[in-house]
């Protein structure tokens, strides 16, 4: 029987006011509460559509999350789920951006969600064991997990290329043995007619506001926003990647100082890391012309950024069962899912040492790259904080909701120290 919309809309705001730590733990945190907890999706399911998700430009976890609300009721569904997803993350992000501006730093958010981010490395480390236990399957996808994560972490090899090469070695060893068919859910007038209005909803706006106001900076934000949502493949922290140097060296609009506070205060709020792009379009209004402009700017970066999420989503979702029961497609998929286990390691790990570390430096040589931690800067108190919530969400299965509360708690008792 399908959850009510009273249920989806309660459980997945739950779910955006927990989704702390990033992609890896947001996925892990949506894992436990949809498949092992309510049974609201099945693992394939879950692994098909996370699979899917991570092919499509922008935050992978929020469009997992509208397609999981999609799968449980229609478009209704989606739009609650992935809204839910992005809107406690953004109040808070508009908040911190507000007081960024007025004050220009904020210590005591940094030492309160330190704790929050030790609940976020042993989420990490938990959902990695269970996804790999489901997704690897045979020598070859752990293989091919340790590949990726090799290719990614050590080389920088850009995720569609990881995604393609083990789509294709997917494809290319897939049995042909002929699977149960199952129909497409949709007609392709009704694919097309959703792109069309989704092209309008995105679009629209951004002409209003360029005819009522052309010239501002809500246009070059628009803009900027639209493309970032169309090119950049391969979840948050590829969107971080390509936004960075641009807002920074070609646009102007932030000081590498302030671009590293946004990812910082980024990291420490639930919702989507690529919700630090409202804080570089907030500041960037507010320069142009202070706190209502600023308000305006951040409302115009979610809008372009995240409603292109919802028009790939209600496009592609009808299609994920149909590929999966294509036996090359549905190898390419497994394989895919295979590579996704070292990408969320790699990420973990990126996460992992920020976390552990105050100062993580990278350093290339020719065609290698790796994150060194300078030893000297580990931080006693998340070692502390990450024991702390390992016992307590491990051990004592706490909720996640009051081990974040205890260690959010702790990490201010352990600054006085």
């Amino acid at each position: 029987m399908s959850p009510s919309l009273a249920q989806i809309f309660a459980v997945f705001l739950k779910i955006g006011l927990l989704s702390f730590g990033g992609p890896a733990a947001q996925i892990a945190l949506m894992h436990r509460m949809l498949v092992d907890e309510r049974d609201w999706l099945t693992e394939k399911q879950f692994l098909n559509a996370l699979s899917f998700c991570m092919l499509l430009p922008g935050p992978e976890a929020m469009q997992l999350a509208t397609y999981a609300g999609w799968r449980l009721h229609g478009v209704l569904g989606g739009l609650i789920a992935g809204l839910l997803f992005v809107l406690p993350g953004a109040a808070v992000i508009f908040a911190l951006a507000m007081l960024y501006v007025t004050y220009g730093d904020v210590p005591l958010v940094g030492t309160l969600f330190l704790g929050v981010q030790a609940v976020a490395v042993v989420i990490v480390i938990d959902a990695l064991i269970k996804v790999s236990k489901r997704a690897l399957h045979g020598v070859a996808h752990w293989v091919l997990a340790g590949l990726a994560f090799v290719a990614i972490f050590v080389f920088a090899v850009p995720f569609p290329v990881i995604v393609l090469a083990a789509g294709l070695y997917g494809a290319v060893v897939a049995t042909t043995e002929t699977a149960p068919a199952l129909p497409v859910t949709v007609s392709a007038g009704r694919s097309l007619l959703t792109i069309v209005i989704g092209l309008a909803v995105w679009g629209l706006p951004v002409l209003a506001v360029d005819l009522a106001f052309g010239g501002t900076i809500l246009t070059e934000i628009a803009l900027f926003f639209s493309k970032l949502a169309v090119v950049t493949f391969g979840g948050a922290y590829a969107v971080l990647a390509y936004m960075a140097q641009d807002v920074v060296v070609q646009y102007g609009w932030l000081t590498p100082t302030e671009m590293m506070d946004g990812l910082g205060l980024a990291e420490t709020t639930p919702g989507p890391l690529i919700l630090v792009t409202q804080f570089v379009g907030t500041l960037a209004a507010f320069r142009e012309g202070g706190y209502s402009l600023a308000i305006a700017g951040g409302t115009m970066t979610l809008w372009v950024t995240f409603v292109p999420c919802f028009l790939w989503i209600f496009v592609g979702a009808p299609y994920i069962d149909w590929i999966s029961a294509q036996p090359r497609l549905n190898g390419a998929l497994r394989a895919i899912t295979a590579a996704v286990v070292g990408v969320i390691l790699n990420l973990s790990l990126w996460f992992a040492l920020h976390v552990l570390f105050g100062t993580v430096t990278k350093t290339e040589f020719g065609v290698f790259r790796l994150w060194v931690p300078d030893v000297a800067s580990l931080n006693w108190q998340a070692i502390a904080l990450i024991a702390l919530s390992a016992v307590l969400l491990l051990r004592v299965r706490l909720a996640i909701g009051w081990v974040l509360g205890i260690s959010a708690a702790a990490a201010l008792v352990l600054a006085q120290i």
